[in-house]
């Protein structure tokens, strides 16, 4: 009988894994959903906030049946109750980073290395202008090392250069224009397949080029520094290209 109930499954884990699986499925949901054009992006974020609320769930029963099962010697029950943590960890994580990330980061979305002559989109769907002095206060205030990049090379350079990293970020570019130093790109995120532009300008200078980039966001009000943070991982590639 002692190995008969050793090998029983303590229940909470049994319904912990299940609602694990849930949890993943409804998170799936709220993806493909958007990206087939079910719901607009708030309501996919509701769907998602359901799946983190089953999570959660998933987590507190595993936790409490993984000490029940080792208690009573149900070792199986511990292997389930495990792998229902592993399912619900990465949306509980994401929920609370996209959250948190809301509140430390400016509430902005169009970012500028110049925002007193940004970068003009061209080619893009909606090639609206720079928000304006109010947003360029609250970017200096929320990123003030984000400036201009000089560099030493000819204008032809660095536009090969600039153009090489877009291609290999695997951007889609949306418009070039080697003559006046301009490319503009349409970058696409992971899961939700937000799409969100950039555009690149180069402009000579008496010691060599100045380099600014511009990225904003399509939809929403707020970015949780996306946009930033795309901008100094291009400048970065670029200077030590």
């Amino acid at each position: 009988m002692g190995i008969k109930d050793n090998k029983q499954v303590h229940p909470l884990n049994q319904l912990g894994l299940f609602l694990g699986i849930l949890a993943v499925v409804i998170a799936s949901v709220s993806i493909i959903g958007y990206r087939v054009k079910l719901w607009s992006q708030l309501q996919a974020f509701e769907v998602f906030g359901w799946a983190t609320f089953v999570s959660i769930v998933t987590f507190l029963f595993c936790i409490i049946g993984i000490f029940k099962a080792r208690a009573n010697g149900r070792f199986r029950g511990v292997n389930l109750g495990i792998f229902g943590i592993l399912l619900s960890l990465p949306i509980m994580i994401s929920s609370f980073l996209f959250l948190y990330s809301a509140k430390i980061y400016p509430p902005i979305n169009d970012i500028s290395t110049d925002t007193i002559n940004p970068p003009i989109f061209w080619d893009v769907i909606d090639p609206s202008e720079y928000p304006g002095l109010e947003v360029a206060k609250i970017q200096k205030s929320g990123y003030p090392a984000l400036k201009s990049l000089k560099l030493s090379i000819s204008p032809k350079v660095a536009f090969v250069k600039a153009l090489k990293i877009v291609k290999y970020k695997g951007w889609k570019i949306a418009g070039i224009d080697k003559e006046d130093g301009h490319i503009e790109a349409v970058v696409t995120s992971l899961f939700y397949g937000f799409k969100d532009e950039v555009v690149i300008r180069i402009t000579p200078d008496s010691d060599g080029v100045i380099v600014d980039v511009r990225s904003r966001s399509r939809i929403g009000k707020i970015d949780r520094g996306t946009n930033a943070r795309r901008i100094k991982s291009f400048l970065k590639a670029l200077k030590s290209s």
